[in-house]
C-alpha cells in the first residue's frame, strides 16, 4: 500500500527525517511512536505530500508519488487527520462534515456511515464547531476524513488531551475500521497501549531516524517503552 524508502525531509534547509524507511500494508495498521521532535508529524506531512522529500522515495500501491500535490494523493484515495483536533471552528458540526459531503458522488451516503462511526456526533450537528469539546472536534475530524472513503488514513496523535471516554471510542472505531477491511492506517500515537493493540507493526523514531520495529500486539510493549526509554 504505502512504501516510504530512504526518506529525508525537513524544513528550508533543516532536515527532520534523516532516511527514513518504512511499509504500511494493505488493510493494515502500523504505529509510529517517539517522543515530542522525533519527526512524527512531518512523517505524516512527507506521506501527505505537505512536506516535500529532500530524498527518497514515498509509493502508494507501487506508483511513485513522491512528486504529487496532496490534492492529487487525496484524489488516490489518502486522507490526512492533523493533530488538534483541527476544524472550520465557526461552522457547525453538520456544515464541516457537509463541506466535505458536497463534493463527493454518494456524500450524502458517505456522511451517514461517518456518523454511524460517532453517533455522538447526530446531537451535534447544529452545534458551533469551535464549541465542541477537544474530543467532540477530533471525533468530527476524522468523520470529515472518513466521508471520502480513504483506502489510506494517516492519523496524527488522535487521541492527544482528550478525555478518557473519547479516547476509548476513537480507539474503538479506528479498531473496527481495520478489522473492517478496504482501509490502511499509519497512527502517530503517544499512547503505546492503544497503538501497539491496534497496530500489526509499530515503528520507533528518535531523532527523525527509526531506531526500533517489530509486530505489534500488546507483547511488544516491553520492547516499546524500553526503546521509549532512551
Amino acid at each position: 500500500m504505502l512504501e516510504i524508502e530512504n526518506v529525508r525531509a525537513g524544513y528550508d534547509r533543516s532536515s527532520v527525517l534523516h532516511g527514513v524507511s518504512l511499509t504500511v500494508p494493505t488493510d493494515g495498521v502500523v504505529a509510529v511512536m517517539g517522543h515530542n521532535g522525533a519527526g512524527k508529524t512531518t512523517l505524516l506531512r512527507t506521506a501527505i505530500g505537505l512536506v516535500r522529500p529532500q530524498r527518497g522515495t514515498v509509493r502508494l500501491d507501487g506508483e511513485d508519488i513522491t512528486r504529487l500535490a496532496p490534492h492529487e494523493r487525496v484524489a488516490r484515495g489518502m486522507a490526512y487527520v492533523p493533530q488538534g483536533q483541527q476544524c472550520f471552528q465557526q461552522l457547525t458540526a453538520g456544515e464541516n462534515l457537509q463541506l466535505v459531503a458536497d463534493g463527493r458522488r454518494g456524500g450524502k451516503a458517505s456522511m451517514a456511515a461517518a456518523l454511524d462511526l460517532f453517533p455522538a456526533l447526530r446531537g451535534l450537528l447544529g452545534r458551533r464547531a469551535g464549541l465542541l469539546s477537544g474530543g467532540q472536534r477530533q471525533q468530527l475530524a476524522i468523520a470529515r476524513a472518513l466521508i471520502t472513503e480513504p483506502r489510506l488514513l494517516l492519523l496524527d496523535e488522535p487521541t492527544e488531551g482528550i478525555q478518557p471516554s473519547v479516547v476509548a471510542e476513537i480507539e474503538e472505531t479506528v479498531l473496527r475500521l481495520s478489522a473492517a477491511g478496504g482501509l490502511s492506517v499509519l497512527l502517530v500515537e503517544q499512547h503505546v497501549g492503544f497503538a501497539l493493540r491496534a497496530a500489526e507493526r509499530y515503528y520507533v523514531l528518535e531523532s527523525g531516524r527509526v531506531t526500533s520495529t517489530g509486530a505489534g500486539g500488546e507483547a511488544a510493549q516491553r520492547d516499546v517503552r524500553d526503546a521509549l526509554s532512551v
